[in-house]
């Protein structure tokens, strides 16, 4: 059965939903990728077969991401092996996210303490930032994100230089990250490092802040979307921070009876057990 929208704060559901595909009132889908698309190196059963399925129905496809550890061009070549023609123009990351929110903050050409993977890396050398690594370099910002790399050392020199004062971004706050292993730490448990060493806390990039939801529609242009993901603390509190309608697909961290104790602000627009949902609404999951 289909919801026809309990999200109080967030978007209704469309006219029609319970007889027309998703696809059909969509324009683009706003998807997350951990737990949606893939976990780890593999992608989430029926989802490869289900987008293009939607894309062959005129739904256009963007993946947006909290993770900012690689560059949208690592991302689309993962999404190619796994059968999706993507671009890396199609990739929205909270990396590009938070260097354009610090380029905006500190100008360009200002040193940056990085704490991250080649995503964030790249993402702010692209606003001409210059990357140092310790906190006597002098940084005018530090900038947080995932990578499995990250050291003590590394959580020390970005902890040392926000105790001096020195303004502090993180890409994503996500406690976990669904891995083809299971559950493990994300950013959010690295910053809290931070956080627990310093008594403050970051400004944040990622969903479910608006920054990134800004990114995205600067870089798509899109009139009717609906986001896709797995988590309601991050995906669907975005989107109804935004007013945007949105999909819970529950093949990530999110079970059904965690949703059905959720407040209204982590309710989504619509729930699926995968996206399969996208194309038919009879697979569409009525849950309060």
């Amino acid at each position: 059965m289909t919801n026809i929208g309990s999200a109080a704060e967030g978007k209704q559901a469309e006219p029609g939903a319970a007889d027309k595909p998703l696809a059909a009132l969509y324009d683009t889908a706003l998807l997350d990728l951990d737990g949606v698309v893939y976990r780890g190196a593999d992608g989430v059963p029926h989802a490869v077969d289900s987008l293009l399925a939607a894309a062959a129905a005129g739904m256009r496809l963007t993946y947006v991401t909290n993770n900012a550890s690689r560059t949208p061009e690592a991302v689309a070549a993962h999404l190619v092996a796994l059968g999706l023609p993507a671009k890396p123009e199609e990739v929205v990351t909270a990396a590009q996210a938070v260097a354009r929110l610090i380029a905006e903050q500190v100008g360009k050409g200002a040193r940056v303490l990085t704490v991250g993977g080649e995503g964030l890396r790249v993402a702010l050398q692209g606003y001409g930032l210059e990357l140092v690594s310790s906190a006597d370099d002098d940084p005018a910002a530090v900038a947080q994100g995932y990578t499995p790399d990250t050291s003590w050392k590394d959580l020390a020199e970005a902890a040392y230089a926000v105790e001096r004062g020195v303004p502090w971004f993180a890409a994503n706050t996500d406690s976990t990250m669904p891995t083809a292993r299971g559950i493990a730490p994300g950013n959010g448990a690295l910053v809290g490092a931070v956080a627990a060493a310093t008594g403050t806390w970051p400004t944040v990039a990622g969903k479910p802040e608006p920054a990134l939801h800004r990114e995205t529609m600067i870089r798509t242009g899109a009139h009717k979307p609906l986001v896709v993901g797995d988590r309601l603390d991050t995906d669907i509190e975005g989107a109804n921070r935004a007013g945007v309608a949105s999909l819970l697909v529950l093949t990530g961290v999110t079970t059904l009876e965690q949703l059905r104790g959720a407040p209204d602000l982590h309710q989504p627009t619509y729930v699926a057990a995968d996206l399969r949902g996208l194309l038919d609404p009879s697979l569409l999951i009525s849950w309060c």
